[in-house]
């Protein structure tokens, strides 16, 4: 099995882009994604912590939200993964911002069809500990749960 079986496109780029490099390089990679996580959108700016939803399973404070864009049929059309992280937790932005390039734009069943290793499948198991590992996977999860809920409410 590949690293990159079951990803969509743009996940699958970002793990093929880590394993084309050594251990040292993965780290310089991911924080060269945590720089790339786009600021909030001007509307979440102010009470971000209010109008999001924390995931509290990550050592740093992370906080997510989903814009939901259906199409005419119940049940199905893309979603916008924003997330906010302190410029002091580089790790966590950077698992945000693989999350927000790889899964933003996509299709709803597209994000559920994910499979939950992702964190595993970038390699960084000698670089990250595992408890900051299960940080990226606890956003996955929050992120897949909130899609499924959406589409459940909304078929």
């Amino acid at each position: 099995m590949s690293e990159t079986d079951g990803l969509p496109q743009p996940l699958a780029e970002i793990v093929e882009d880590f394993h084309a490099v050594g251990d040292q390089e993965k780290l310089e990679l991911l924080l060269e994604l945590s720089r790339e996580l786009p600021e909030l959108p001007e509307h979440l700016r102010e009470n971000y912590a209010d109008s999001m939803e924390q995931v509290v399973e990550c050592q740093s404070p992370l906080f997510l939200t989903i814009e939901f864009h259906d199409d005419d049929v119940p049940g199905e059309g893309t979603a916008e993964l924003i997330f906010s992280a302190p410029a002091e937790a580089p790790t966590t932005r950077g698992f945000a911002s693989i999350l927000q390039q790889g899964l933003s734009g996509l299709r709803y069943q597209e994000i559920l069809a994910v499979p939950d290793d992702v964190h595993q499948r970038l390699g960084l198991g000698k670089a990250i500990t595992p408890l900051r590992l299960r940080g990226m996977s606890a956003m996955l999860a929050r992120v897949k749960r909130n899609v499924r809920d959406h589409v459940e409410s909304s078929s």
